[in-house]
């Protein structure tokens, strides 16, 4: 099952069927095209628990050390953007990076959870967009201010429930040029691994994200690009830079 959260007079929940969307409307079922509404990011979330360094290949490309733990920020709600809206680069940064994941939707409050039962805590997945301004990421030697921007967290375009998240392909373009391609495969801590250790630190609510990290091949955004982001069994996510 498809997911989507839309802006239909007003933030409403629905179901993809093809190109149709399914949504309760004062108690009886409403179908709209998914062409005709806009796609919201598709939860509403109280925080995005992010992890980096989780690909072999991107911790090379990076200069870093293999983590024996995950390596874990947060992005705020405030940074969520759905398909389709602008990456806005700040004045402020003079690089500004798209990280293409899978990112990990939340179903039930996960409080220190083992990693058998974690995958009962997840409700589905959807793609994300880590945008980073990576000189202030070398600047400020940790990661709040770059990767906390209004804009730099494109979710979308839905939540795809039935997904073996495991061994799923993942792509990013850039003005339709191929820039990273990877494997889930090569997850350096799992789905469940990272639910679970990141339920024993806080709190996760219903809604919140879980970004499973990006592989090699992260790069500059210019004003006027096009990023797509393409996950097997999900689909892709579209934003434009300016």
């Amino acid at each position: 099952m498809r997911i989507v959260r839309i802006d239909d007079e007003g933030k409403k929940y629905g179901v993809v069927d093809g190109e149709n969307i399914f949504t309760m409307d004062g108690g009886l079922m409403k179908s709209l095209k998914i062409d005709d509404v806009k796609l919201l990011p598709p939860c509403d979330m109280t925080k995005a628990v992010c992890v980096g360094l989780n690909y072999g290949d991107h911790i090379e490309e990076m200069g870093d050390k293999r983590p024996d733990e995950p390596t874990l920020f947060i992005k705020p709600a405030t940074a969520a953007i759905g398909p389709d809206d602008y990456i806005v680069i700040p004045k402020m940064s003079e690089r500004v990076d798209y990280e293409g994941e899978l990112a990990v939707v939340i179903k039930n409050t996960a409080k220190d959870v083992s990693e058998d039962e974690a995958i009962n805590y997840v409700l589905g997945y959807t793609i994300a967009n880590d945008v980073t301004a990576r000189d202030l990421q070398s600047k400020d030697g940790q990661w709040t201010r770059a990767k906390s921007f209004d804009t730099f967290l494109p979710l979308g375009p839905w939540i795809e429930t039935d997904l073996d998240p495991s061994n799923l392909e993942i792509k990013t373009y850039v003005n339709g040029k191929l820039k990273q391609h990877s494997n889930t495969k090569h997850l350096i801590f799992s789905v469940p691994k990272l639910v679970s250790f990141i339920s024993h630190i806080m709190t996760l609510n219903p809604g919140d994200v879980i970004l499973t990290g990006t592989p090699s091949g992260v790069g500059p955004l210019n004003s006027g690009d096009v990023v797509t982001i393409e996950i097997e069994g999900i689909g892709k996510l579209t934003n434009k830079v300016k």
